[in-house]
């Protein structure tokens, strides 16, 4: 039986700001990447959403960033490659704390957002963001795009890496995904959705904006926690996979 890994990117409430439906999501998904602080969460909620995590046995990932709440992680930042690696750990660290308090551990690594987005292609921060990972724990999987310069970085260091593709987000013919400040980049049905993920994971394909046909290495299927209608989304993605007999269950 085909097995897949389901996560979704959790624990982005800061404060009196909620974001998604962190406590039905975690009865979908099988990952959880967790906000470390850098672009959203505050530590109450990032230790209420791990202790949700464990005790529902969901594995727990960091989400690591760049620095900017403000823009929720969104904006390029041209950070130096010894203060992003850094960054990097000091995440890792917090969320790792927190994670043991509630009795489980993080046990992977994905950035969010721009910093995601800039090392598929550049190296220096690709590299910054690998040694962070290695720093902490050379045996901390990573999360991201296939065929990504991160991914280049991490396995000269030995780092494993795990192929993630996305249910909602379009993607550009070069496999690389469409910019959110471009009309259709987000998906939102969730039935046209469900479809989209059993033909990657069957096929390894999909269709790109253009209409093109790409090949796409899926090991793990992402769910944006924050996007309206996430749970139905995760629901009909997860209904549809089990439907196929596909096996739903954590990377490692």
């Amino acid at each position: 039986m085909p097995s897949v890994d389901l996560n979704a990117d959790l624990g982005e409430g800061y404060g009196v700001w909620e974001l998604g439906d962190d406590a039905a999501m975690l009865d979908i998904v099988t990952s959880a990447n967790l906000a470390c602080g850098f672009h959203a969460g505050n530590p109450f909620g990032l230790a209420r959403t791990t202790r949700a995590a464990a005790q529902r046995g969901v594995r727990i990932g960091a989400q690591v960033s760049y620095l900017d709440l403000a823009g929720f992680g969104r904006r390029y930042i041209d950070v130096a490659p010894a203060e992003l690696t850094a960054e990097v750990i000091y995440q890792i660290g917090a969320l790792q704390a927190l994670a043991r308090v509630a009795g489980s551990d993080v046990g992977y690594v994905k950035p969010h957002g721009a910093l995601y987005n800039a090392i598929v292609t550049h190296r220096e921060q690709a590299r910054a963001v690998a040694e962070a990972v290695h720093a902490v724990d050379p045996g901390l999987p990573v999360l991201g795009l296939a065929g990504s310069v991160f991914f280049e970085e991490a396995l000269r260091l030995g780092l494993r890496t795990v192929a993630e593709a996305f249910a909602d987000r379009a993607y550009r013919p070069d496999g690389q995904l469409v910019s959110r400040r471009e009309e259709g980049a987000v998906l939102h049905d969730p039935a046209q959705i469900a479809e989209r993920v059993i033909r990657m994971v069957d096929s390894g394909r999909l269709l790109a904006v253009d209409g093109s046909t790409i090949d796409v290495r899926v090991e793990s299927v992402c769910v944006h926690g924050d996007s309206p209608g996430a749970v139905q989304i995760a629901t009909a993605v997860r209904d549809r996979l089990l439907a196929d007999g596909v096996e739903l269950a954590a990377f490692i």
